[in-house]
């Protein structure tokens, strides 16, 4: 009777509740069952094994963040420059992602499972399609922006766990100088730019990717 209770949606939202609270580590289909008052086999009438409910979970991340952001200021469109798009969706990610923890480990590598994203993505292959770009250097121009995006996030999350929470302490600074020495003076100092200031070093990030893909893939490109 208890699997009758349950439905797709309800475990989903149970699981990414639970991100939030102890990691993608963490998240398992026993701790999901027990949260829900139920018995682990219920949820395999949903989901067949843990990677399916990934898949399912980040679908439902990336249905948020689309729905509203179709209908925002800025977003790729009509008058809305190739620059700017890739700037908007990039950002727009990272902040989604930065919502979960883990989050960014949650949506690299997962299959998507309805197409509740591909209006977005259609509006921008057409913000690079309408200003020139062959459709082939758009796709790669999306999908290095995404990587960069996506992996950046992935070491911001491993840094700071928790968005806006402590550093962890396994990167602490003057630990790590310390701990290497000054035999390598240059690789030493480097913490202090590797484990801090995310929200400026993306911002450059993306000023870099966008400049590689206007010399390198725009149709004024050499």
């Amino acid at each position: 009777m208890a699997t009758t209770r349950l439905d797709r949606a309800q475990v989903v939202d149970t699981a990414l509740r639970l991100l939030n609270e102890v990691g993608l580590e963490g998240l398992t289909l026993r701790r999901i069952a027990k949260e829900l008052g139920v018995q682990a086999p219920a949820l395999y009438w949903h989901f067949k094994n843990k990677q399916e409910l990934l898949d399912e979970m980040a679908t439902d991340m990336l249905r948020r963040m689309t729905v509203p952001l179709s209908e925002a200021d800025g977003a790729p469109g009509d008058g809305v420059s190739w620059q700017d798009a890739i700037i908007f969706t990039c950002r727009a990610l990272r902040k989604a992602l930065l919502g979960y923890r883990d989050g960014a480990k949650v949506f690299s590598g997962t299959r998507l499972t309805d197409l509740s994203h591909i209006g977005a993505f259609d509006s921008y292959l057409g913000a690079l399609t309408g200003a020139g770009f062959a459709l082939r250097d758009a796709v790669n121009a999306y999908f290095t922006s995404y990587a960069f995006t996506i992996g950046f996030v992935i070491e911001e999350q491993s840094v700071y766990p928790v968005q806006g929470g402590e550093r962890d302490p396994h990167y602490d600074v003057a630990e790590r100088a310390d701990r290497i020495g000054e035999e390598f003076p240059l690789a030493a100092a480097a913490g202090a730019d590797l484990f801090s200031d995310y929200d400026a070093r993306f911002e450059t990030g993306l000023r870099v990717v966008v400049a590689g893909i206007k010399q390198t893939l725009s149709p004024t490109a050499p």
